[in-house]
């Protein structure tokens, strides 16, 4: 497992980025304070504050996890 901060501050990033890791078997899993969503859910997603950095689990290993980072790259926040 690999935890990032992930910026999704626009309706259009936020399609993106779900169109982006449905692609993938994995699991990935945002945390906003107490809540836990499924980064796969649109509508999860819309329920979280999308004005800060979000923290990203992403549930993968190996050449799966370099793939998924090389994706994600373009929402990854320092």
């Amino acid at each position: 497992m690999k935890t990032v901060n992930v910026s999704l501050n626009s309706i259009d990033k936020v399609k993106k980025f779900v169109n982006d890791i449905n692609r993938f078997d994995c699991d990935f899993d945002l945390i906003s304070g107490r809540y836990v969503i499924d980064a796969k859910s649109i509508m999860g997603i819309f329920s979280l504050d999308l004005s800060k950095p979000i923290e990203l689990n992403v549930h993968a290993d190996g050449d799966d996890l370099a793939e998924v980072m090389a994706v994600l790259e373009r929402y990854i926040v320092e």
